[in-house]
């Protein structure tokens, strides 16, 4: 799995995380037709709240983040990117379990959406969400305290 860590964001993590969006998220808002390279960056920035975001680090060097925002019902799994070359070493279910089991021991659901066809529904399902919802767009997922 490597050496990887998490830290707290900071509004200075912004446009790193908004670059890896865009990184990440084009082969499949590409084939969904949704891809604009200006709004994948922004919409993240629009969105970015470093009070419950976290940034992954491997090696000491920015490797992804995640965000876990709280909601009245649950917490919603948000901007969650790791680095393409880091995909499928373990390092996003580590940071998922450690995620998950703070939310689990808080007794709080977790919600998430994913694009249609993105890869990461296989790693959320592995990790007990279930579809909830879908669109043309997105598949909304939600996960029960274990």
């Amino acid at each position: 799995m490597g050496d990887w860590e998490i830290r707290p964001a900071s509004v200075s993590d912004v446009e790193a995380v908004a670059e890896l969006r865009a990184q990440v998220l084009r082969a499949d808002l590409e084939r969904l037709g949704r891809y604009d390279e200006q709004r994948v960056r922004q919409r993240l920035r629009d969105g970015f709240d470093p009070a419950h975001t976290w940034v992954i680090e491997v090696g000491g060097a920015f490797a992804g983040c995640v965000a876990l925002r709280p909601a009245e019902d649950a917490h919603w799994l948000e901007h969650f990117y790791l680095a393409p070359g880091l995909q499928g070493s373990g390092i996003g279910s580590g940071v998922l379990w450690r995620l998950l089991e703070r939310c689990d021991r808080r007794a709080v659901p977790v919600r998430l959406n994913v694009l249609q066809g993105s890869a990461a529904r296989r790693l959320y399902e592995r990790h007990g969400f279930s579809v909830e919802a879908e669109d043309p767009v997105d598949v909304f997922m939600v996960r029960k305290p274990g």
